[in-house]
């Protein structure tokens, strides 16, 4: 969901990556009805797990409770977003996740608008 809300928010202005941890093999069928209500198709999307390589590539690094389980890349922004795992929750719990999401990926498109480029 983070990764869909922030392409269509930040449009070409910047780019964003997804990826977990302990990546499951689908998107759960709850993210992708809630999604599609917002016009967002992510039936074709698959988990990916986040790499070193991923975590350097990011300017910022976002991550959801992971802990030391995430890669940490010197020189990095990270960001912890406490947010709930949607994969067992009913729909209208997703949907909040998914409006808390879009919430925070406003202001960090916001944010990101106004940084300084890193070179």
């Amino acid at each position: 969901m983070s990764q869909a809300l922030f392409e269509r928010r930040a449009g070409s202005r910047h780019k964003g990556r997804s990826a977990g941890t302990e990546p499951a093999d689908r998107i759960h069928p709850n993210v992708v009805a809630v999604m599609r209500e917002e016009g967002i198709d992510l039936s074709t999307r698959v988990p990916q797990r986040l790499t070193n390589d991923l975590a350097q590539w990011a300017d910022v690094v976002i991550t959801m409770g992971c802990g030391d389980a995430c890669p940490v890349i010197p020189g990095r922004r990270y960001i912890d977003w406490d947010l709930r795992d949607p994969k067992e929750l009913p729909i209208n719990e997703v949907r909040a996740i998914r409006d808390d999401i879009e919430s925070r990926v406003t202001a960090l498109v916001k944010d990101l608008d106004h940084a300084p480029i890193r070179s």
